[in-house]
């Protein structure tokens, strides 16, 4: 078991009302699994792929790696772990338009070292996001910044960024939802040729067609897993 959550909640104040997001929720992730979350907006879908990738916290219960609990690390080790063991994939891409595409992809990496660490390492680093973004379809473009692609490309740039410091997961949250359907059955090949590599993922998805193409799915209804 590579990832857990035990009794999640998870509520916000909205005003005067509290507003319940989660109510008690387990789940386990397994290596090398690509399991799917499903459910309809506001089931908790995003709220809980972020608590497991910890940018969040719950108000109550825990999650652990590898069977340690996340709330026993300190701030460097949740940096580190936000860093180089998830990577993260979103819907808008969060793309640097001012970056061309391997600086973008690059970014992880960088943040990830200090001013010497980045020296020894640069080369080594863009190598590999050379290769990522080759393997992604976009070795030609390089140079190009972030505005001049489209919208599937600048989701397979998002991809390898994630992918960058060879995270134990990656987590995407709705990686096909801001395109249309053939675009996104390609970003959904890529991550199953990731995942038969041996990547485990978690993604969250409203389509449940693009869910039934992972190894499991999980449907969120109301905060609780159905």
């Amino acid at each position: 078991m590579i990832l857990k959550g035990v009794d999640l909640h998870k509520s916000y104040k909205m005003g005067q009302t509290k507003l319940e997001v989660l109510r008690g929720l387990d789940v386990s992730i397994s290596e090398g699994e690509f399991v799917a979350i499903v459910g309809a907006s506001g089931s908790g879908k995003s709220t809980l792929l972020h608590l497991l990738g910890a940018l969040d916290k719950p108000n109550q219960g825990r999650v652990e790696f590898r069977g340690k609990a996340l709330s026993s690390f300190g701030s460097g080790q949740l940096n580190g772990f936000r860093n180089k063991t998830v990577g993260f994939v979103f819907q808008f891409y969060h793309l640097l338009d001012e970056l061309n595409i391997l600086e973008n992809t690059l970014l992880p990496a960088m943040a990830g070292s200090n001013s010497f660490g980045w020296v020894s390492r640069r080369k080594t680093a863009k190598e590999s996001a050379i290769l990522l973004l080759e393997r992604m379809g976009l070795g030609g473009r390089l140079k190009h910044k972030a505005y001049q692609l489209s919208g599937g490309e600048r989701q397979r740039v998002a991809i390898a960024r994630a992918l960058i410091n060879d995270p134990e997961l990656l987590l995407a949250d709705e990686p096909t939802g801001n395109l249309d359907s053939e675009t996104g059955n390609g970003i959904l090949e890529a991550l199953e040729e990731f995942h038969l590599a041996g990547q485990t993922i978690v993604m969250v998805t409203h389509d449940s067609r693009i869910a039934d193409r992972a190894d499991r799915v999980i449907r969120l209804v109301d905060g609780k897993i159905e």
